[in-house]
């Protein structure tokens, strides 16, 4: 699996799951359950995970999106 984004903007999180999901590419947000041992101050990020093959698909289809600002480096 590969992180393309780390986020505590639950709404860009979803936006990009959404954008992904609709180009039937697989996702997987990490970490949305650590509120439960944080105390939900948003100390820990979410992490976008998408796998290795389709990695490269994935950021372009975000970058085109306009979310090149809030992708992790390749």
């Amino acid at each position: 699996m590969r992180e393309l984004i780390r986020s505590n903007d639950i709404v860009l999180m979803g936006f990009a799951e959404s954008l992904l999901q609709g180009a039937d590419i697989p996702v997987l947000i990490a970490d949305t359950h650590m509120s439960l041992l944080e105390g939900s101050i948003g100390a820990f990020a979410r992490r976008l995970l998408v796998p290795d093959d389709h990695a490269s698909e994935a950021r372009r289809l975000l970058e085109d999106a306009g979310l090149a600002h809030e992708l992790r480096d390749a």
